[in-house]
């Protein structure tokens, strides 16, 4: 533990001061941290609008490499399976307020963007009204018809996945907490 400790104490100050000397030398290089950060610290939703740049075709691969990202890297898995595939599949015909639409759909929280699509619950009119949404919600409605029987889903309104009953007393009830 000593010797870590004593490599941490010769080697931090090096670091730092390193770090301040090629911040001096090369201001260019570095980008301000606070501005990559300040969606999230910003309680005006406004300001989250995305900069949408399709003037080159570099800032157009950039642009749609991140949105592509965005729709594969959701953490929930049916979500990302289906944004991603249909973002993949229609980004590149896109023009400047289809891709406002997506970012628009992309910034949905993923729990109630898969009630939508699934048609377990009514989005707000905004949602409605954009034309991504309904082009995603159609596609997976037309899924569901297709490769789901009626029976193995949810009538509207109502959850898809259901747990157990814990104020269900009985034999088949759960003996204690959420079995």
């Amino acid at each position: 533990m000593a010797s870590l400790r004593r490599a941490l104490v010769s080697t931090v100050p090096r670091i730092l001061s390193s770090a301040r000397t090629s911040a001096i030398a090369s201001p260019a290089l570095h980008r301000p941290v606070l501005g990559s950060f300040l969606r999230f610290y910003s309680s005006n939703e406004s300001n989250q609008s995305v900069d949408i740049d399709l003037s080159n075709e570099e800032s157009k691969r950039r642009l749609f490499n991140r949105l592509l990202y965005r729709s594969k890297q959701r953490g929930f898995l049916e979500l990302d399976l289906i944004l991603g595939k249909w973002v993949e599949d229609h980004i590149h015909s896109m023009d400047e307020s289809g891709i406002r639409s997506l970012v628009h759909v992309l910034d949905l929280e993923n729990p109630d963007l898969w009630k939508w699509l699934t048609c377990q619950g009514q989005p707000p009119e905004a949602v409605k009204k954009n034309p991504v949404f309904m082009a995603l919600r159609k596609k997976v409605v037309s899924n569901l018809d297709n490769h789901a029987a009626p029976e193995t889903r949810a009538t509207p309104g109502q959850p898809w996945v259901r747990g157990w009953d814990d104020f269900k007393k009985g034999r088949d009830g759960p003996i204690t907490g959420n079995q």
